[in-house]
C-alpha cells in the first residue's frame, strides 16, 4: 500500500514546496498570469477582425468600415505585442525571486548539516541541487508561465469562437486539441523517469569532476591518468544515453504534432468550402478558423517543447525539498533559561559516554568518562582509529552521544543552543583550512571585532612571524584552501585564529603535526601562558607534544586505557608505553 501513495506523497510536497516559494510573491504571480490571458485574448481577436474585413469586403460605403476595423486591429496588436513584452519581463523577475529563495534556503538547510547529513546526499550532489537544480526551476517557471499557462485560455476561447462561426468546426477544432494534449501528457510521463535518471547522473558526473580535479597531484603521481580518463567518460556516456533518449522521445512528439496541424487545417479547408457552398458560411470564416487552428496547435507545440523541461523541473524541485525537509541529525535547543556557571572548574566533562555513528553495527567510543579544567591542560592520545578526534567533534556537537551526557560549564550541550556552545569553544581541526580573502579576514572568523594588535599578538603566540615578512602583511591575500601557504604554515595561522577568540576551552585536533621540533616546543612555551585561564585539550600523535599535560587520557579502541599525567603512564600504561617507545625509539626509561 506504502509503494502505491509514495507518488501521490512526493507529488503532494513538490505542489507544497512550489506554493511555499510563490506565495510571497502571489500578486506579482496573478499580475503575471492576468498580462498573460489579455496578451492572449488580444492574439485571438486578430482573425475575427480579419474574417470580419474580409466578409465586408471593398467597395460603396464599407472603407469606412475596413478602415475602423484596420484601426482596431492595429491597436489590439500593439496592445498585444505589450502584453507579451511585459509578461516576459514579469514572469523573468518571479523565478529570478523564486531561484533567490530557493539557494538561500538550500544555503540555510545546508549550515544546519552534520557531517553525516552531508555525506548522505553527497559533497557533488548538493552543489548540483543549489547550482543546476535551481536553474532549472527557473526555466521552468519562466517558460510554464509564457507557454503552458495561456494554453487552457488559447484552446478555451478559441473553440468557443470556432463553434460561434461553425459547430462542425468547432468539434474538428476540439478533436485534434485533444488528441495532441493526450499525446503530450503520455509522452510527459514516459520522460520523468528518464529525467530522474538524468538529474542522478549529471550528480555522478559533478563528483567525479571534483575528484579529478581535488585529487589531480595523486592522480598524476600514480599514471592513473588514463584510468580515469575512463570513469569520466563512462559517467559522460551515461547521461549523453539519457539525454538522447529523451529527445527522441520529444522529437517522435514535435513532429507528430505539426503533422496534426497540417492535417487540421486541410481538412479546415475541405470541410470549410463545402459549408460556405452550402451557405452557412463565408469566405472571411475560413481564415478566421484557420487561423484560430493554428494558433491553438502552435500553443500547444509550444507546450509541448515547454514539457521537455517540466517534468525535469518537477525533479529538480522534489530533489529541492529532499534538502528542505530533511531532519538534521543535530537539532537544536531552546536557549538555555538556566542560570549561567562561567566560572566552574570543570569545562568540559564526559559523563559515561558512548557514541555510534548512524550507518555503524557497534559504538565507537565507549563509557568515557573525564573532565577538562580551567587552568590545565588535557590531552589525547592513541593509535588512528581510535575515536580521538571524535571526542571533539561531540564537544562542538557536531554528532550527539548515543548515550551518557557532554557538560559544558555544568550544562548539558544538547540543552543548548549550537551557537551559544560554540561561543565558549575555540577551535583547530585535524585540517588545516584557510578560507580565501586575506589573513586578517581568516584570522577575525575567530574574533569579528579583533584589532591589528590582538590578531598581531595571536600570530606571535602562534609562532606565525612568516606574516610580518609579507609585503602586505596581514592584508597578504590567501588562496581558497590556503594553497599559497605550506602546511605548517597554514597550521599556524589556523592556530592564531583560535587564538583571536577567547574562549573558556580550546581544542587543538592534531593541530601541531606539520610542526618542526623546534616551532612545536616554542608554540608550547607561548601557548601556556596565553591560555592560562581556560581548559585546552589538544588531540595529537606525537607524544613530544603532550609530555607536560597535566591530564593525558590514552584512547584504544574507543575506550579509556589510562589517564595521568606523563611519568604516570609511563610506569602504568602498556600502551602509553607502546606508543612511546615506537617515537622516542627507545630512549625512555621507564619501569
Amino acid at each position: 500500500m506504502g509503494s502505491d501513495l509514495s507518488p501521490l506523497i512526493r507529488r503532494n510536497r513538490v505542489m507544497k514546496i512550489i506554493l511555499q516559494y510563490i506565495r510571497p510573491y502571489k500578486w506579482l504571480c496573478f499580475f503575471t498570469l492576468l498580462v498573460m490571458v489579455l496578451d492572449v485574448a488580444g492574439g485571438l481577436l486578430i482573425p475575427t477582425i480579419t474574417a470580419d474585413m474580409i466578409n465586408i469586403g471593398v467597395g460603396g460605403g464599407n472603407m469606412r468600415n475596413l478602415i475602423r476595423s484596420g484601426l482596431i486591429m492595429l491597436v489590439v496588436t500593439i496592445l498585444a505585442s505589450s502584453g507579451a513584452l511585459l509578461g516576459s519581463y514579469l514572469s523573468s523577475r518571479l523565478s529570478s525571486k523564486i531561484g533567490r529563495d530557493m539557494r538561500n534556503a538550500l544555503y540555510d538547510k545546508s549550515l544546519t548539516f552534520s557531517a553525516y547529513d552531508f555525506e548522505r546526499f553527497g559533497t557533488g550532489s548538493m552543489i548540483t541541487r543549489t547550482m543546476n537544480d535551481v536553474n532549472v526551476v527557473q526555466q521552468g517557471i519562466v517558460w510554464f508561465i509564457q507557454m503552458v499557462l495561456p494554453v487552457p485560455v488559447v484552446c478555451i476561447l478559441g473553440i468557443i469562437m470556432a463553434f460561434s462561426i461553425d459547430v462542425q468546426m468547432g468539434f474538428l477544432l476540439i478533436g485534434a486539441t485533444v488528441f495532441v494534449i493526450l499525446l503530450a501528457v503520455l509522452v510527459t510521463r514516459k520522460a520523468s523517469v528518464i529525467f530522474d535518471k538524468l538529474q542522478k547522473f549529471l550528480d555522478r558526473m559533478n563528483e567525479v569532476l571534483r575528484e579529478n580535479a581535488t585529487g589531480v597531484r595523486v592522480i598524476r603521481a600514480f599514471n592513473k591518468e588514463k584510468y580515469e580518463e575512463k570513469r569520466m567518460r563512462k559517467s559522460f556516456e551515461d547521461y549523453a544515453e539519457s539525454a538522447i533518449k529523451a529527445n527522441r522521445l520529444f522529437a517522435g512528439l514535435e513532429s507528430v504534432a505539426l503533422l496534426t496541424i497540417n492535417l487540421c487545417i486541410v481538412a479546415i479547408l475541405w470541410l470549410g468550402g463545402n459549408r460556405i457552398g452550402a451557405g452557412y458560411m463565408e469566405i472571411g470564416d475560413i481564415t478566421a478558423l484557420t487561423q484560430y487552428a493554428v494558433l491553438i496547435l502552435f500553443y500547444i507545440v509550444m507546450a509541448q517543447m515547454v514539457l521537455i523541461l517540466v517534468p525535469r523541473a518537477m525533479i529538480c524541485i522534489r530533489r529541492i525539498s529532499d534538502v528542505i525537509n530533511h531532519t538534521p541529525e543535530i537539532e537544536d535547543a531552546a536557549a538555555w533559561a538556566g542560570e549561567e556557571k562561567e566560572q566552574e572548574e570543570a569545562v568540559i566533562r564526559f559523563q559515561q559516554v558512548s557514541f555510534r555513528f548512524a550507518d555503524a553495527g557497534e559504538n565507537t567510543l565507549g563509557d568515557l568518562d573525564f573532565s577538562c579544567k580551567r587552568g590545565q591542560t588535557t590531552a589525547i592520545v592513541g593509535s588512528t582509529g581510535s575515536g580521538k578526534s571524535t571526542i571533539a567533534k561531540l564537544i562542538l556537537r557536531f554528532h550527539d552521544v548515543t548515550s551518557g551526557a557532554v557538560l559544558l560549564n555544568g550544562k548539558d550541550i544538547r540543552k543548548m543552543t549550537q551557537k551559544e556552545l560554540r561561543t565558549h569553544i575555540s577551535y583547530v581541526p585535524q585540517k588545516a583550512w584557510l578560507f580565501s580573502g586575506t589573513i586578517a579576514d581568516n584570522l577575525r572568523h575567530g574574533n569579528e571585532t579583533a584589532t591589528e594588535q590582538q590578531m598581531n599578538h595571536a600570530l606571535a603566540v602562534a609562532q606565525s612571524e612568516f606574516v610580518l615578512d609579507l609585503p602586505e602583511r596581514l592584508n597578504s591575500q590567501v588562496s581558497q584552501g590556503g594553497t599559497n601557504f605550506s602546511g605548517g604554515q597554514k597550521q599556524r595561522l589556523s592556530i592564531a585564529r583560535a587564538l583571536t577568540k577567547k574562549a573558556d576551552l580550546y581544542i587543538f585536533d592534531d593541530s601541531f603535526s606539520a610542526l618542526d621540533f623546534k616551532t612545536d616546543a616554542a608554540l608550547r612555551k607561548a601557548l601556556a601562558d596565553e591560555v592560562k585561564g581556560a581548559a585546552v585539550l589538544i588531540i595529537a600523535q606525537r607524544i613530544s607534544t603532550i609530555m607536560n599535560a597535566e591530564q593525558i587520557i590514552v584512547l584504544e579502541e574507543g575506550r579509556i586505557v589510562g589517564m595521568g599525567n606523563h611519568d604516570t603512564l609511563m610506569k602504568t600504561c602498556s600502551v602509553y608505553q607502546d606508543i612511546a617507545k615506537s617515537q622516542m625509539k627507545g630512549a625512555v626509561n621507564h619501569e
